[in-house]
């Protein structure tokens, strides 16, 4: 049936489905007065100490990365600002990921985090001039269909639309711009995986240490001395490391489209643990919205494929 490279990469894709489930029952879990930034840079914090020994077997095995003599001039130069660029893009991301899965509930913030392809095609339009077909124009139209759906809470009305949803909007946005950037990084310089997550987190690590304690230094004291803050933090930047090294692993064995067709319905897994752990109701609206989003995306998928494989003069 299929090849034991391919089940080694569904499977790791699988593990990775569960991981992205988990993670917002971990944040809604934590002790309450937890703040959203603090919490942020805890798990950051852990991240850095989780990804560190990564990079330091890689590079006692030879495998330098941005540590080879190969970088020319122009790559070092752009190396600092694209890596604080990143850096600061993903931590806010961060941190609008707490604070929307705490102010827009488990469910619905997972479902509207699966906004990530709308943006990375609203990139491929704009900058790459990559044009749609009818069906992917169609589809793109049934998944925003799908999202403001959710954000009004299912009376469509735009006096309903929830802030805070639009607030979980941005997590996707950042990472579609910041995953452009890297993707290119990745594919011009010997920069390694290991190498972008560790740089990634901690200079995430830092920027929202800093901001915390300019606003509030009594809670960032705090946020370091409970040690009920650190096991959640542990926790929560454990399963967020883990899950960006198995989803690098995963499309090392399989296609990224076959890998993200696997992890599509983790909100799913959300939806359930968020009832059986948090008490949380999953209203049918959500329900609805996710389900159309869900078969948005792998129609959108499908039609991708479709379209890689059909000749460029076929396509215009």
């Amino acid at each position: 049936m299929f090849e034991p490279r391919m089940v080694t990469g569904m499977w790791l894709a699988a593990v990775c489905l569960c991981l992205l489930g988990i993670m917002p029952i971990v944040a809604n879990s934590r002790p309450s007065g937890f703040d959203a930034l603090g919490f942020a840079f805890l798990l950051s914090i852990w991240q850095v100490v989780f990804s560190l020994p990564l990079c330091l077997w890689e590079l006692k095995s030879g495998s330098k990365g941005m540590f080879s003599l190969q970088l020319d001039g122009r790559q070092k130069r752009r190396a600092l600002p694209v890596a604080v660029a990143t850096g600061a893009m993903f931590g806010l991301a961060t941190y609008l990921y707490i604070l929307g899965v705490e102010r827009a509930g488990a469910v619905s913030a997972a479902i509207a985090i699966q906004a990530y392809p709308l943006f990375a095609i609203l990139w491929e339009t704009l900058f790459l001039k990559r044009r749609k077909t009818m069906v992917e124009l169609v589809l793109t139209a049934s998944l925003i269909a799908a999202l403001c759906y959710l954000g009004t809470g299912g009376t469509w009305m735009i006096a309903d639309l929830s802030p805070w949803f639009l607030l979980a909007l941005g997590v996707p946005l950042l990472w579609s711009i910041a995953h452009v950037i890297i993707r290119e990084e990745l594919v011009r310089t010997p920069i390694t995986p290991a190498q972008v997550t560790f740089f990634r987190v901690a200079i995430s690590a830092v920027l929202l240490g800093g901001v915390l304690a300019l606003i509030d230094p009594a809670t960032l004291w705090q946020t370091m001395q409970r040690p009920d803050y650190q096991v959640f933090g542990m926790a929560m930047g454990l399963i967020y490391y883990l899950e960006l090294v198995i989803w690098f692993h995963a499309v090392r064995h399989i296609d990224v489209s076959l890998a993200s067709s696997i992890t599509t319905p983790w909100p799913a897994v959300t939806m359930v643990l968020a009832i059986v752990f948090l008490g949380d109701r999953v209203e049918t609206y959500q329900i609805i919205a996710f389900a159309a989003v869900v078969i948005s995306l792998y129609g959108l998928l499908v039609a991708g494929l479709r379209k890689e494989k059909t000749p460029a003069s076929a396509q215009r």
